[in-house]
């Protein structure tokens, strides 16, 4: 079997409106469907994409504002890296 590509990514997040403002709000991300996730319907399913309908272009979320906070393990990252420009 040959590998074509991957359809879309989806993760995790807290709450709805955080996510809709950053992902569209902040990154530009265009909000292309939002929908009940079938294995929780109580729950949205929201679809962020360019809008260019290509495999691999469409990142979702599972927005579930009261799940339990992640905890750190064994290759987690646990600090953020920061590279300037000037190659420092």
């Amino acid at each position: 079997m040959k590998v074509l590509g991957i359809h879309h990514i989806t993760a995790i997040a807290g709450d709805p409106q955080s996510n809709i403002d950053f992902y569209s709000g902040l990154l530009g991300l265009r909000l292309v469907k939002v929908t009940a996730n079938f294995n929780d319907p109580g729950a949205y399913h929201l679809y962020y994409g360019y809008g260019t309908r290509h495999s691999g272009t469409i990142l979702t979320f599972f927005p579930w504002p009261h799940a339990p906070k992640g905890r750190h393990g064994v290759g987690q990252v646990t600090h953020r890296f920061c590279h300037s420009q000037g190659g420092d």
